[in-house]
């Protein structure tokens, strides 16, 4: 196998454009060989980043034995359907969040992917920056004491939503799908704990289609509680913050910090009030595309799991079950 994985995108996705694929050029062992979209600019497209192979079909694509792996940033509905493609195709996978709309589908396709002998990643690519790893090494070190409580939020203002997939149910839209995964993946991850039980409330927009805004609460199995809150409809909120019996650490940058240059600021309070603050920088794009190339080049499994992806998945759908119920559901 060549020192660098060769791979596909399945089309012309803002996110593609904005985010993975200036990722991809950067990345030390990456690169992009073809593209596949119906979009009359994905020539244009491909010009400006230099893919060498434009095919109209996404099946013409998964046929070419020159590419490797492909990037699946389709609208949520239509994951399940190509990722299980791509495997049968002999292609490793990375796909956007949210992989699947319920954990049973989940299942089936990284089965596929299993039956297939490739490798799949959900790509929460927030999890690679490296201030989470610092959070764990402050928690860890008992610096706030035994941690009690966990507060994310994650939200932006959705401006044009006339046709935008995010508000159209039978694609996969809503704010639990497009924003709340990252929120439980958050509590799971920094806590390494997982919850038992749930209840969430939304609200739908005015026509009733899906939720714009989701409040959480969880029961963790460590006897922490955890909340969460997400919202398609408010200002930009970006950060998490873990309270314990003598302080707290907050990453106030959470999840988006490409915005200000993939600069994190960490914030840890002591039982003294003192405050520290701590800057890192990661582009956590460029490290997600390294870190699931190099899982190809060695063939071992990355650090996100395909069982991992179908625990947050689970969570996921119980938060949405409660949410219809109106009541706490044990998981």
């Amino acid at each position: 196998m060549t020192a660098s994985v060769r791979w596909g995108i399945l089309s012309t996705a803002q996110i593609a454009q904005d985010e993975l694929l200036p990722a991809f050029m950067d990345a030390s062992n990456a690169e992009v060989v073809a593209i596949a979209s119906s979009n009359t600019k994905v020539k244009d497209i491909a010009l400006k980043f230099g893919i060498p192979k434009v095919y109209e079909t996404y099946e013409d694509l998964l046929r070419d034995p020159e590419v490797d792996a492909v990037y699946i940033p389709l609208p949520n509905a239509l994951h399940s359907q190509w990722v299980k493609r791509a495997a049968e195709n002999g292609k490793h996978v990375l796909c956007e969040k949210p992989a699947a709309l319920t954990a049973s589908e989940a299942e089936e396709m990284i089965e596929v992917c299993k039956k297939s002998d490739v490798l799949f990643m959900e790509a929460f690519m927030y999890q690679f920056h490296p201030q989470h790893q610092r959070v764990r090494e402050i928690i860890t070190s008992g610096e706030i004491g035994e941690p009690k409580i966990m507060r994310v939020s994650l939200s932006f203002y959705l401006d044009d939503r006339a046709g935008n997939i995010r508000v159209n149910p039978a694609m996969g839209g809503g704010s639990m799908y497009d924003l709340g995964g990252y929120c439980v993946h958050s509590i799971r991850n920094a806590l390494g704990t997982e919850p038992v039980r749930i209840f969430a409330s939304g609200r739908k927009d005015s026509g009733g289609r899906v939720d714009m805004s989701v409040i959480g609460i969880m029961e963790l199995d460590n006897g922490m509680t955890a909340l969460f809150d997400v919202s398609m409809d408010r200002t930009r909120e970006d950060h998490y913050e873990i309270v314990g019996t003598k302080g707290s650490v907050k990453a106030t940058r959470a999840f988006v910090p490409q915005m200000v240059n993939g600069e994190a600021l960490i914030v840890t309070q002591t039982k003294d009030g003192i405050f520290r603050e701590e800057k890192l920088i990661g582009h956590q794009y460029v490290l997600q595309v390294e870190h699931f190339s190099q899982c190809v080049l060695e063939g071992r499994t990355p650090t996100y799991t395909p069982e991992n992806t179908i625990q947050n998945m689970k969570v996921m759908e119980a938060c949405l079950e409660s949410m219809n119920r109106e009541t706490f559901l044990l998981i």
